[in-house]
């Protein structure tokens, strides 16, 4: 672009994402992953531009995601030949048959198995958002020895600020933070610890409602809903302040999106030992762990990498990712890695990488 005139025919990301029916969070993950680039971003805002000519492929994009393609797939209908796209949509579709009957046999079979006082804070989500979030968290909570000495981080911290709900957990090696917008909010910021288990309980209540009603003020915390209410005991005690991590992230050197399922099953089912991540040049993903290698369907964006994760720590934190693909964004194999994915903004976890 040579000048500022030259955006005028560009929409921004806002436009662009409603005239091909994606969001402004899936318009930058996509850049991210390369999949989707914009025309033109502005050198002082960071601001992003699209053109016209972008659409089409915006709108296949959109359409593939909803058709639930990996993007290690997607990105092969994108832009490799037609015979590889049509063998890719496939196997795609058998896979999608296969899951959706196995879904259909175990619903089968179980049905067949049933014959105020002071500053107050509120804020209503759905129900199963809200369980939703806790059961993407709970894995960061500390165990055992870890939590025996440091009672703090078998909580979760709930936090209400005047805009969403958040929730955080963390061992010390992984950080996970979900952050819910909600319906309605009375602007009183309030947090609390509440004990990972009882989260727990919380959210298996929940999850069966529309919606509940967080409230904390002077007397206590509860969540209420259908008629019901629950109490949330606050436990004594000082949170880590996990927004230094966050705001000490240094910049992302290379950006791994996998198969999330792929991932999943190698973690899950290898020898003991460190589980090593590497790419080479021709940007294949192959883990390792003992004498066991994988190749597993991944796009690199960047120079090959080689890093090492305990799997009892990134497994948990694949798992509670949302969507086909998961992406790792590693700024080097000694700081947190970033695992996150395109279909939930919200959440947020980090993962300590280990020698390997």
């Amino acid at each position: 672009m040579s000048g500022m005139d030259d955006t005028e025919a560009l929409a921004g990301i806002g436009t662009f994402a409603r005239r091909v029916g994606l969001t402004p969070s899936a318009l930058r993950f996509y850049d991210d992953c390369g999949i989707l680039r914009p025309a033109h971003v502005d050198g002082a805002t960071g601001y992003r531009y699209y053109a016209p000519d972008q659409e089409p492929r915006a709108v296949l994009v959109r359409r593939l995601r909803e058709a639930g393609l990996p993007l290690v797939d997607a990105s092969v209908v994108l832009d490799g030949d037609p015979e590889e796209a049509r063998a890719v949509l496939a196997a795609h579709a058998r896979r999608t048959r296969d899951t959706a009957a196995a879904a259909q046999a175990a619903i089968d079979g179980l049905l067949r198995d049933l014959s105020g006082d002071g500053e107050r804070a509120a804020a209503r989500v759905g129900g199963a958002e809200l369980a939703g979030a806790v059961r993407q968290v709970a894995p960061s909570v500390a165990r055992d020895a870890v939590r025996a000495e440091f009672p703090v981080l078998g909580c979760v911290l709930v936090e209400l600020t005047d805009q969403e709900v958040r929730l955080v957990a963390t061992d010390r090696y992984r950080l996970a933070v979900r952050a819910l917008r909600p319906d309605d909010i009375t602007s009183a910021p309030r947090d609390l610890l509440v004990d990972a288990d009882t989260m727990k309980e919380i959210a298996s209540w929940a999850v069966r409602l529309p919606e509940v009603v967080i409230e904390v003020d002077d007397r206590g915390a509860r969540v209420h809903g259908g008629g019901e209410q629950r109490s949330l005991p606050a436990v004594d005690g000082t949170f880590p302040d996990y927004r230094i991590v966050l705001d000490d992230l240094p910049a992302v050197r290379h950006r791994l999106i996998v198969d999330r399922d792929a991932l999943r099953a190698v973690l899950a089912d290898h020898e003991g030992g460190p589980v090593i991540l590497r790419t080479d040049e021709r940007h294949r993903l192959v883990v390792s762990r003992g004498t066991t290698e994988a190749e597993v369907p991944a796009i690199d964006t960047r120079p090959p990498v080689r890093i090492a994760f305990a799997p009892e720590v990134l497994l948990p934190a694949v798992e509670a990712s949302v969507g086909p693909d998961v992406l790792l964004e590693i700024s080097s194999t000694t700081r947190p890695v970033v695992v996150r994915s395109a279909d939930q903004g919200g959440f947020t976890t980090l993962v300590m990488p280990v020698l390997g």
